[in-house]
């Protein structure tokens, strides 16, 4: 099955008035939808934009596998194991809490900043916790393995007329960052529409959710950046 999630339908949270907004693909904090708590192993998929010296203050996070990507802008990250750091576009941050870790969100720099925040359930609790950056993820050959969680992701970012195959897995998850690309032949139709040539053109923002589905690809319509997850059932 395909099912495509359009970015106007997230539930839209944060504070404006603190220059934060933020786009929730999954239910979260306030927000509950009992059919929209996970996608195997992935609890929350975050569209987060801060302004110039906005940003989240100290707070904790337990038995959660954290994975950031910076669309633009420059994101400040401070935590609890003693972690200072500044993620640009093109970097992969991830923080393992594990039984439990403290950090601080900012935006520091002079200019907007957008990162998508991904969280997904480690197939144990506890441990202790851990932090990495990987830079330039877009131009590596393999992809970011989170054995943690069983799934792995990869940056794609095709020139226009580029096709990219979506990996056979149990469960993918696909999420645009920027550009439009075009579910492609090998598609199914799903719940949000149609695949094959022709299929759904997905924008910023969307989301494709893929279960037991073989040989589906992705065609870019225009220069593109796209997150795939590759998940374990």
């Amino acid at each position: 099955m395909i099912s495509v999630h359009r970015s106007e339908d997230r539930f839209q949270g944060g504070d404006q008035d603190a220059g934060i907004l933020s786009r929730h693909a999954f239910s979260f904090g306030t927000f509950y939808d009992p059919d929209n708590l996970r996608f195997g192993p992935v609890m929350a998929v975050n569209e987060e934009r801060l302004a110039p010296g906005a940003g989240f203050e100290e707070h904790p996070h337990s038995h959660t596998e954290i994975v950031t990507w910076v669309v633009e802008g420059e994101l400040t990250h401070r935590d609890s194991t003693g972690h200072a750091t500044v993620v640009r576009p093109g970097d992969l941050q991830h923080l393992s809490a594990a039984s439990g870790v403290r950090h601080v969100e900012r935006n520091d720099g002079p200019g907007p900043l957008t990162f998508i925040q991904m969280w997904l359930a480690p197939r144990e609790a506890g441990g202790e916790p851990a932090y990495t950056v990987v830079p330039g993820l877009a131009d590596a050959t393999a992809p970011y393995e989170l054995p943690a969680a069983g799934a792995a992701l990869r940056v794609h970012r095709p020139a226009v007329g580029e096709r990219v195959a979506l990996p056979a897995a149990p469960l993918v998850y696909v999420h645009v960052t920027a550009g439009s690309v075009r579910l492609g032949e090998g598609g199914e139709g799903g719940e949000g529409g149609e695949g094959g040539e022709g299929g759904e053109t997905l924008g910023p923002g969307d989301s494709v959710r893929i279960t037991g589905e073989e040989g589906p690809e992705l065609v870019a319509a225009g220069a593109a950046e796209v997150l795939v997850w590759e998940l374990s059932a």
